[in-house]
């Protein structure tokens, strides 16, 4: 959130914004224009249209969102470029209304208007921000496991192009730090269905969900349990050589884990160990 804010302070100082809203916060006859512009339609939702110079409807939406009005100043700045769309206030407005929607949680309307700012600005200096911005609009949706995913996976992939399209960046290295955490949500997800599963004694189904943890999660925490309970799964359908590679690799990556000692001790008490064969789909994964 600290990089989120002081980068659209850096974009209010850029062209003599800051000067422009210290001269506005100085006049009287704003204030009426503000009280104008805030009146509201019927039905509540936006604003009354009434044409206004570019500056002062750009001023007014920066007050508001430094007041902490953040939905009334993004529809501020959907105004400027609803009213003034050749301007270079209509650039600037796009991405401060997707900030403003962001700060003010409503994050469809911020995906909706960064998507517009890049697919309208790809060379803007700033793209690589409305990236990153609209990469958080999705990772702060990321719901509980036990709900629905789709948002921690957009999360995933908008984060992941960040860090793609903008390697040099700051927005990519906090980037990398939320993927991480990202793929370790969508890995507790597997973990949470493969448990229900395994407990439900439907092994195959257990398995097939321990298996992408491994396949595809296997740098998160969630990879050493996922391992064990390959191995409980295993043995519980009597596939002995798949139990033995599954602790084998848990051994070799996580010699100190308690999920390696339960799995060895599963094994030993059926008179096994653990043991490592080159034919098994675990040998090219780990």
């Amino acid at each position: 959130m600290e990089m989120v804010d002081s980068m659209i302070h850096g974009l209010w100082q850029q062209n003599g914004r800051m000067r422009l809203w210290r001269k506005w916060r100085a006049g009287s006859l704003i204030g009426v224009v503000c009280l104008s512009l805030l009146a509201c339609s019927s039905d509540g939702d936006e604003i009354e249209y009434k044409e206004r110079p570019v500056e002062d409807l750009y001023n007014t939406a920066m007050d508001e969102l430094s007041e902490g009005g953040s939905k009334q100043a993004a529809q501020l700045f959907d105004e400027v470029e609803r009213q003034h769309p050749y301007s270079v206030w209509a650039t600037k407005a796009q991405l401060m209304s997707g900030y403003a929607y962001y700060k003010a949680d409503a994050y469809p309307e911020a995906v909706a208007a960064l998507d517009r700012f890049i697919q309208l600005h790809p060379g803007h200096q700033d793209i690589a921000y409305a990236y990153y911005l609209k990469a958080l609009c999705y990772y702060e949706q990321i719901s509980d496991v036990a709900r629905d995913q789709k948002m921690t996976k957009d999360a995933l992939e908008t984060l992941e192009e960040v860090v793609k399209r903008f390697p040099n960046t700051q927005y990519a290295r906090d980037s990398k730090l939320k993927i991480d955490l990202t793929k370790d949500h969508l890995a507790g997800k597997q973990m949470a269905i493969g448990r229900y599963y395994l407990n439900k004694e439907e092994y195959v189904a257990a398995i097939n969900r321990f298996r992408i943890v491994v396949e595809q999660y296997q740098t998160t925490t969630h990879a050493p349990e996922a391992l064990h309970r390959l191995t409980e799964a295993y043995i519980a359908l009597g596939v002995v050589k798949e139990a033995q590679m599954a602790a084998a690799v848990l051994g070799h990556n996580f010699p100190g884990s308690e999920w390696y000692k339960d799995s060895f001790e599963l094994l030993q008490g059926r008179n096994l160990s653990p043991e490592r064969d080159s034919g098994s789909w675990l040998d090219w994964i780990f």
